[in-house]
Formats: structure tokens, sequence, C-alpha cells
């Protein structure tokens, strides 16, 4: 039994740990992979401390941390979370032989999932020329072409670091301008291995065993199909909800967990942090997501605090 059982180790979950481990509450992290999508982000330079990190080494710090604090952490998948009758939440994971881990409080920092585009060849080549992490793939494509779909900050990062390896990168974007930050649009645009193909969309993904082409919208340079190696996926994400719809939580029209300002859903004892709530879809950044971790760690002592006063309370007046 734990106070508190957090789900997700990207950002907002380890600092969460951090957090809990200070208030002395008892607490598990359960998560598919260590890191989340800060992970996948070969260098992040904007998160104080750090003039420039890649994603994994910052999450592989944040691990280290909680751990010495004393946090447990298990590589699991959670498959369902439901409250008994004493009310406390089971959590139930992809490992059917064991009894489901319990706690007092929950909180939900499961993040989100690379959105896909949908079109033909996407699943049937993911794998074999279609990725959606430039940070785990982009050494494959060594002296290769490959395109990024997307305008957007993922999309910008990919594209240059992808030209660190590939001998050409079409940066493909629907709209007439990037809109990431104007510091990595200005490196994808300075940079001579990144052709920019503006007002364009790609409609299938061609080959025979691995990626050889994909097919445009629109004509560029006089051709409606380029060739390419690889295709990296970088069109943004969609919250990993699931869980929290099991749970009854309140979402957005778009999916995100509802907070308040302390992290609190409308569920007792539920705490949501970092980019699957809705508070973060202004602005979903490594720095957000820790000051979430945090405030639902708080949230969540005070909770505790709260529970055990009116146990005493019930106890006294008995």
């Amino acid at each position: 039994m734990r106070d508190l059982i957090i789900i997700g180790a990207g950002p907002a979950g380890l600092t969460a740990s951090i957090y809990a481990s200070r208030f002395f509450l008892k607490n598990l992290i359960i998560a598919d992979q260590l890191g989340g999508t800060m992970a996948q982000a070969h260098k992040i330079e904007n998160y104080p401390g750090f003039s420039s990190i890649s994603g994994l080494e910052l999450a592989n710090k944040m691990n280290a941390q909680a751990q010495e604090l004393g946090a447990e952490i298990k590589f699991e998948k959670v498959t369902k979370i439901k409250k008994n009758p004493q009310g406390i939440y089971q959590v139930f994971t992809n490992k059917m032989d064991q009894e489901p881990y319990q706690a007092l409080m929950i909180v939900l920092a499961t993040g989100m999932q690379r959105r896909s585009l949908n079109i033909k060849g996407e699943k049937e080549f993911q794998g074999r020329g279609v990725s959606y992490c430039s940070t785990c793939d982009a050494a494959f494509f060594k002296d290769k072409i490959v395109a990024v779909i997307g305008g957007a900050n993922a999309a910008t990062m990919s594209a240059v670091h992808l030209s660190n390896y590939a001998k050409k990168v079409y940066l493909i974007y629907r709209k007439d301008n990037l809109r990431g930050e104007p510091i990595w649009n200005q490196r994808a645009l300075d940079n001579d291995k990144i052709q920019v193909v503006y007002n364009t969309n790609i409609t299938q993904i061609k080959g025979d065993k691995m990626v050889e082409s994909i097919v445009l919208d629109k004509s560029y340079q006089g051709n409606s199909e380029l060739k390419v190696n690889g295709v990296f996926i970088e069109i943004g994400h969609v919250p990993i909800k699931i869980l929290a719809q099991q749970m009854g939580l309140d979402l957005s029209d778009k999916g995100f967990i509802k907070t308040d300002e302390l992290q609190k859903t409308n569920l007792s004892g539920v705490f949501a942090a970092g980019d699957v709530t809705n508070r973060a879809d202004k602005f979903r950044q490594v720095v957000t997501a820790v000051k979430d971790g945090a405030l639902a760690a708080r949230s969540a002592f005070e909770y505790k605090n709260q529970f055990e006063q009116s146990k005493k309370s019930t106890v006294s007046y008995r």
C-alpha cells in the first residue's frame, strides 16, 4: 500500500515523485517508458540550468533524483484503475499474475502520443522508413534523403537534427509559414541541406520492402512524387486519455483532463499533471510540466492530511 501512485515517467510524473518524497509520501511510479516525449527530444535548450541537454539525459537525471529520494519505479502498462469500497485506488497493469497496486491517491501524468497522418502506406512502412522519432532513428539515414512532415517545433528540430546525418531533408508543411519557435525556424531555413516545401500535404507513402517515395497533393519543382528513403512524421500529439475516460474524469472537447489551478480533477484523490491536462493546452514545455508535477504532489500531501484528520475525527466522535 502506497500513499500515492503516479502514472507516467515524463517530467510531470518524475517531478511529482520528487516532491511527494520530500513530503514523506510513499510513492510509486508506473510507466511504459522513461521520459515520455521529452526523451525523444535530441536537444533541449530552454530548461533552466542546462544550456543544452538531450531529452533522454534530462529524463535520466530526473529519474535518478526521484529514486535517490526513495521512489519506486515499475515499467509496466497500466490497464485499469478503480476505487474499492474502502476508498483506496487499485491500479492494474499488464502483469496479470500479480495483485493490483494500491494507493490512497493517484497522479495521472500520462502525457501524449504521436499524431498520425492516416494515409496509405503509413502503417505498412512503420519501422521500414516511417518514423515518429528522429532522435531514435536519425542515424539509420546517413547519406540518405528523408522527409519531415510538419511545421512546428518538433518538425523543425527534427529536420535540423536529421541534417547531421542525411544528405537532403525535405520539410513539408501544409501551411505557408513555419510556426515553431523563431530560433528553430531560422535554423531550419538557414540550413543548406533542408528544403522547405510549403502549402503541401503528402497523400501516400510508397515503396517495396522499404520506403522509396512520397506522393504530394501538389507539384513541387515539377514533381508530384519525391524520392525519399525515410519519412519522419512530426505533426503534433494527442492526449493519452483512455485511463481518464475509464475513471470518469472530466475531459475537455479535445480530450485533455480538466484540472483546477492545483491540478485537482473532479474525482477525490485524483490529480493530473503535464501535457495530458487542459491547462497545458496553450504552452506544452518541460518546465510547465515540472510545475504541474510539483503542484500535484503538494495537493496530494494536503489531501492525505485532510483524509487522516477526517479519520481521527470519526474515531473521536464514535
